[in-house]
């Protein structure tokens, strides 16, 4: 049986609002296909692009140094961190505050730990950012304690962003802990079963960067 492919990443593009207050990426041709004509005999044309963007665009993921000084970047944490990550599904549509009760009986250790709220119907419209679901310290707490691998969500930050501090990032990414936020189609997966991928570039001095995040089942 050929493995399913599942896209859990939305699609950045020229304009995009990720996060409210942070700049649109810029997404255009550095040498367009037209410009490429003078270097290459007829009929040969390529596109080189250019994209300028924060690293908190579309789909990402949260390593230590996004939070702590010290913490390690994209560079540092390996792959076994972002790759091929057993994983399950938690279906947390019911509320807006998504306590440790909705991971009391599961297995999570070693796992990568999707909280289903179905916020990303929101996404690319003003409501994505006001009144969404988030992970309460609890919650971040209890995933810290079971060992949990990676924690993802399908809303606009996995901390209420209503206050100042960012309790969930403090606990979960003080553990070595990584995070994947804006995530989609998350509704498309099963309870558990299946393996979860989002692998950033590796960059140094970078705590964020987009993902290209996927699950196979």
């Amino acid at each position: 049986m050929i493995p399913q492919l599942i896209d859990l990443s939305h699609t950045i593009f020229n304009g995009l609002i990720t996060y409210k207050g942070l700049p649109a990426p810029l997404v255009c041709d550095y040498i367009s296909r037209e410009q490429s004509k003078a270097n290459y005999d007829e009929g040969t044309t390529f596109q080189i692009g250019k994209i300028e963007m924060v690293t908190n665009t579309g789909t990402y993921i949260d390593c230590p140094f996004h939070r702590f000084e010290h913490g390690r970047d994209l560079s540092e944490v390996g792959l076994e961190q972002f790759a091929d990550l057993d994983a399950i599904t938690i279906d947390a549509r019911s509320v807006m505050a998504v306590g440790p009760e909705f991971f009391i009986d599961k297995e999570i250790r070693n796992k990568a730990v999707l909280v289903f709220t179905d916020w990303a119907r929101n996404w690319n419209t003003s409501g994505y950012f006001e009144g969404h679901p988030y992970l309460t310290a609890e919650a971040a707490g209890y995933l810290k304690d079971r060992q949990a691998k990676l924690v993802g969500i399908d809303s606009h930050n996995i901390d209420d962003t209503r206050g100042r501090s960012r309790p969930v990032h403090t606990t979960l990414l003080g553990a070595d802990i990584l995070i994947v936020e804006h995530l989609c189609n998350l509704d498309k997966l099963p309870a558990f079963g299946y393996r979860f991928n989002a692998v950033p570039p590796k960059f140094k001095g970078a705590g964020t960067f987009p993902v290209r995040a996927y699950a196979k089942i």
